[in-house]
Parts: C-alpha cells; structure tokens; sequence
C-alpha cells in the first residue's frame, strides 16, 4: 500500500478525506472507519455476491499472468484496447475490477500512479502477484462507490467486470464522474447476439451459479477432465475453431489453436474458464447499440464501440468544457 497514494482517497460515503487511523483508515467527516487487512485497505463486506471470484482468483492467481503462460496474452490485450501511451508518468489510473491483477503490471509499466480495485476477495491474490510495485495500491471496494473524489483520475479501464455486476448500466455510468475533464475511460463487456442462444453455460447457469464455489468446483473438474480429451480429439479431426465452438455450447472453454501453451496450461486455462462462466452471481452480455448508448448518455465524446476481445470494448473521453445547456 501506497501511503500517498491512499492520500488521494475519499470517504465512499460523504467523499470527505480519509486519514490513518490503528489499522484503518478513518472519515472524521461522518465517523466512518474502514479496515485495513493485509495492507488493502476494505471499502465492502468481505462476503458479497462476488464470493465466487474471491475463490476463483485465489485458486488460480497465477494462471492468466503472463510470465507464468511465457506469453503475452495479457500485455498485448492492455495495449490492444487501452491504446494508451507506454509513458502516462505524473497521471492517476483505476483499474476498475483487478481479479488476480493479470493486467496491473501493465498498466504499471507506464510510470502511472496505478489505483486498482476489486469487489471481491480476489484482491489479496492480485496485491500479492504485484506486491514488488511501488506506484500500485490495492484497495477492495465496490464499483459503484470508488473511494476517489470526483474528477481526479486520469483513465480508468474496466476489463471482465461490467457484465458481473448486478446492473452493468449503472456500474460504468458510477466510473464517469471519476474522470477528470479530457479523461479518458475503457471498458469491455460480453457481447449479446445470436451466438448467445448456443452458449451452454446459459442454460446451466440457472443452477450452477446458485452453488457455492466450494461446492461447485469439484463437479466442475470432473466435467472437464471428461471433456477435455474429447475436444481434443475434435481439434484433430474437424479443426480447432469448430472443437471450440462445439466446446461453447457445451459450457467448456478450450483455447487449444488459439495460445501456443503446454498441454497442461491449456487444460488449467480451460478450468478455470468453464468455472469462470458457471459460477458467478450475475452474466449480462450487452449489445453494441446498448453500450454505445451507455457512452452517449454519460456525455463521452470521441466515442468508439466495436467488437472486440471480450465481445464488446468500447472507449470515450470527458468533454474538456461542459457544454452549456
């Protein structure tokens, strides 16, 4: 943790200054008191609707970074959708929605002032892979009330969260009055189209995601080590991108043909995908004119909505000059 960093912050509640207190940071404005636990400051119960990703990224907190795949999967998918600068030194970054941190190095290496949040217990897994940056500070805190005063980041990238919010409209539209004027603000989401209906984990979604992680991750091993092989033989007999598909409607993912990995990592990467799309509380994939509606209405300008590596990313930027009405 960041001692000037957590300068910065702002009492989610009132959105006065916060100060060090014994082991937490305290809001003399209103009283209010927020623990600080392993050095990551906790803005929200530690049980919430995202239990299942606290689990999952703690389970798995290596298995998207990119030194331990020896790929840059994830480095070239921050630069892909950022755009960004590599030297952004002197500005205050979010990233809104770490899990394990498999994209916080990267927006690190740009020199940024890095702030980087998550709803769940996944957090300590991410604080703990890039506990060797200095410019980076933790924090567990809910989207829809960032501990950070209004106006005073620079960018913010969301990547993987929008569609696991209860409502994904009012989670980004609660990241815009974050920005300062001519920030700029990335987001991705799942993408809603007629592919959707042939996606097996909405079909077994309305039981598993009701099944705690503990519970649930067992079964959900044993179903793809069954799997697994069989998809491998459908990558050899009628080719990799067909065995993927057949394993999307199966509720398996399986990168086999698209990341040159070990056999191993493929079948890691592959578990925790298929857990990753039958656990969580909440799936809302979104269509374009949907999200392009999100940025007009929050009076984004330089707008762009395409489809992209997660179904959808989208970028816009803060008017520097409010127009008068």
């Amino acid at each position: 943790m960041n001692p000037s960093t957590v300068e910065r912050l702002a009492c989610p509640k009132c959105g006065s200054a916060l100060s060090f207190g014994a082991d937490q940071l305290e809001c003399r404005a209103c009283a209010s008191a927020f623990p600080i636990v392993d050095g990551i400051p906790r803005f929200v119960p530690s049980q919430n609707y995202a239990a299942s990703f606290g689990f999952q990224w703690n389970r798995f907190a290596r298995t998207q970074i990119d030194d331990h795949w020896g790929i840059d999967a994830s480095r070239d998918r921050f630069v892909a959708e950022t755009r960004w600068p590599d030297d952004l030194r002197g500005q205050l970054v979010l990233e809104a929605g770490c899990g394990a941190g498999r994209f916080t190095a990267h927006a690190a290496r740009t020199g940024a002032t890095i702030v980087s949040f998550d709803y769940s217990s996944a957090v300590e897994a991410a604080s703990r892979t890039n506990a060797h940056l200095d410019n980076v500070t933790f924090l567990q805190a809910d989207i829809h009330h960032v501990p950070l005063g209004r106006e005073s980041v620079d960018k913010i990238f969301c990547f993987g969260v929008l569609q696991h919010c209860p409502v994904p409209e009012t989670a980004f539209k609660a990241l815009v009055p974050l920005l300062k004027p001519g920030g700029e603000i990335v987001v991705d989401v799942y993408r809603l189209s007629w592919k959707s209906f042939f996606q097996g984990k909405y079909y077994a979604r309305p039981i598993t995601r009701h099944i705690s992680p503990e519970r649930l991750f067992p079964a959900v091993e044993k179903y793809v080590r069954a799997v697994f092989p069989l998809l491998g033989v459908a990558h050899q007999v009628v080719g990799s991108r067909a065995a993927r598909a057949i394993g999307q409607v199966g509720g398996v993912c399986d990168y086999r043909g698209y990341f040159q990995i070990p056999q191993e990592q493929h079948f890691e990467l592959c578990l925790l995908d298929t857990f990753d799309m039958l656990s969580p509380a909440h799936d809302h994939p979104q269509t374009l004119g949907t999200v392009r509606r999100w940025f007009t209405e929050a009076g984004l300008e330089a707008v762009e909505v395409k489809p992209g590596y997660n179904g959808i990313e989208a970028r816009g930027r803060k008017p520097l000059m409010r127009q008068a009405k």
